[in-house]
């Protein structure tokens, strides 16, 4: 199994981290249905923003299992590297860097994959993170900033010179975003001229996907970020495929049930009643893009505006399915 410094995986299925969507309700529930390890959202490196409410809830760890893994992002080597024992001292075991991050409002601050530009700057920023703390750091890319500017292997070398301990790569540009465009050849050039652990991103919707990506690339492992969005079972039945070539059951219509309650409580209890609601709106949505007929239930419950009618709902919804012959 792959390892990230001392920490070995129980499997090399990895939750990606995302914005708005890996909180802490959401890793806890995809590292106990089998992802191999769970990656925080951003939190960006400037100081002046960790005591907004946002940033207080994405630097809170409590119960998680470990090791605790927290992305941060910034353009400055300093700010970087302070941020990295920040982090370390609230409780984070390994530190990520994202120059991953494609969104214009970080890239404009010249900060995530932007930062793939300037090999220089990377340099620094990998080097002074590293020699900040005593913990792991790993790195998160795209394969560079635009079709024609696909540095990832040059950036590889220089995290893996700079002390970086695992590489996580998306098969896509900068300049891609998340259209069709994903191509795993420069993964497998990555991981062809490195020796660290690298691990696969992109569009990997399945097992059969993750195990061909690893075939094809090499990779040790693989990250999954929005398959995992109303579906978060994905990582036992990837990380059983890839252990065993067998497939599993898909979920049934009543563990979903209960995998949605449950999530639905973490909400709340987190969030508190008037956010945990509102954020409870889209993880729905996403659970339920997988059921046939629920654009009129989707509306409904999205104006919904305590915790109890939530419930209530998802309840109400799930009697009056029809179970004959469904599954996730």
């Amino acid at each position: 199994m792959p390892s990230i410094g001392p920490y070995t995986l129980p499997n090399p299925v990895i939750l990606a981290p995302m914005a708005g969507v890996t909180d802490r309700p959401f890793r806890q529930l995809c590292r106990q249905l089998g992802a191999g390890l769970v990656v925080g959202e951003m939190v960006a490196a400037n100081p002046e923003t960790r005591h907004t409410r946002k940033s207080q809830l994405r630097l809170d760890h409590t119960g998680e299992p470990e090791p605790i893994a927290v992305q941060i992002v910034g353009g400055d080597p300093q700010t970087m590297a302070d941020s990295a024992v920040f982090n370390v001292a609230n409780g984070a075991q390994i530190i990520d860097i994202n120059m991953g991050c494609p969104a214009k409002k970080v890239c404009n601050k010249a900060a995530g994959s932007a930062l793939l530009k300037d090999e220089g700057l990377v340099k620094e920023i990998l080097q002074a993170v590293v020699a900040a703390v005593n913990v792991p750091v790993s790195l998160k890319i795209r394969t560079g900033w635009a079709p024609e500017h696909r540095n990832g292997v040059t950036i590889a070398q220089i995290a893996q010179d700079a002390g970086i301990v695992s590489l996580a790569v998306h098969g896509r540009t900068r300049a891609c975003g998340y259209k069709n465009t994903v191509e795993y050849n420069t993964i497998r050039d990555i991981k062809a001229n490195i020796d660290l652990p690298v691990f696969a991103n992109g569009d990997i919707t399945s097992a059969e996907k993750a195990a061909e990506v690893m075939q094809f690339t090499g990779a040790d492992g693989v990250l999954i970020g929005r398959a995992a969005q109303g579906k978060p079972w994905i990582f036992r039945e990837v990380s059983h495929y890839l252990a065993t070539g067998e497939h599993l059951p898909g979920a049934g219509i009543e563990e979903v049930e209960q995998i949605l309650l449950s999530h639905l409580d973490a909400l709340h209890e987190f969030y508190g009643d008037f956010l945990g609601v509102r954020i409870a709106r889209k993880h729905v949505g996403w659970y339920l893009q997988h059921q046939t007929s629920n654009t009129g239930f989707r509306k409904q419950f999205n104006s919904l505006e305590s915790t109890s009618e939530q419930r209530q709902a998802i309840e109400t919804f799930f009697k009056e399915f029809d179970r004959e012959g469904q599954a996730a």
